[in-house]
């Protein structure tokens, strides 16, 4: 699992897709303002269902019914940088991202080079072959530029309303940019002020020496909560884990 994907064979090929649709159903969850009946002190005390349970006993309230808060998926938002230093990484993220948006509602996948890709409804449907074919087509700019502050600036001014308040974002990138190093910095502590919490998976962070050097990394470290390899299915799990803890 810790082999970088750009060594796997066909046949790891095979076994990495089925490890990653069992990873894309780990989501992160966010407390509801529904209830639930519960049985368990500590909760907020269901006085009705109190009531109904004593008229069983006489009128005395000898089984209290308590009301506990109900999880819900948070709003989960995939963006996957496909440019040419990405190309050894990005067909297993897309089959990540796939596997995302067929597991859950609440989740928006985008592409970008130069420039951003919603790519949620390509990636819809059972056959996640037909899927990344639709996702591919639909992206113009594949293995070429990156330009990560213009990409954002459309994430937040024209895709903002769509993603909500409280999503957590996953930026999935090398860092290497051709784009003004402000605008990446401006647009990240954007999409920081309406995320609930923003993660970077970076394969270059896969060295255990590596160092956010380039201009690219150095404007968004600073307005990103997790820096996490990518390069990997140890990575994704890694991912995974971070996202059920949120």
């Amino acid at each position: 699992c810790a082999l970088p994907i750009s060594r796997y064979t066909e046949a790891e090929n095979a076994l990495a897709r089925d490890l990653i649709a069992r990873l894309a159903r780990r989501h992160p969850m966010r407390l509801s303002r529904r209830t639930q009946l519960s049985r368990r002190r500590g909760h907020a005390p269901d006085l009705r269902a109190t009531v109904q349970a004593s008229l069983r006993t006489g009128g005395e309230p000898l089984a209290r019914r308590w009301r506990a808060p109900t999880e819900r998926p948070r709003q989960l938002v995939l963006v996957c940088d496909v440019s040419g230093s990405m190309t050894p990484y990005a067909r297993m993220l897309l089959q990540y991202m796939q596997a995302s948006v067929a597991a859950r509602r609440r989740v928006e996948a985008f592409a970008f080079g130069t420039r951003l890709t919603r790519i949620t409804q390509e990636l819809q449907g059972r056959d996640p072959d037909a899927a990344l074919t639709r996702a591919t087509e639909a992206v113009t700019d594949f293995s070429g530029g990156t330009r990560i502050g213009a990409a954002l600036a459309v994430l937040n001014r024209v895709h903002g309303r769509r993603l909500g308040r409280g999503a957590v974002v996953v930026v999935l990138s090398d860092g290497w940019d051709r784009g003004d190093p402000d605008q990446l910095r401006e647009e990240m502590a954007r999409l920081r002020r309406a995320a609930y919490r923003v993660i970077w998976l970076n394969p270059l962070a896969a060295h255990p020496d590596y160092e956010p050097l380039t201009r690219g990394m150095q404007a968004a470290v600073p307005h990103t909560d997790r820096l996490l390899a990518g390069n990997s299915i140890a990575s994704l799990e890694e991912l995974a884990e971070v996202l059920e803890a949120l």
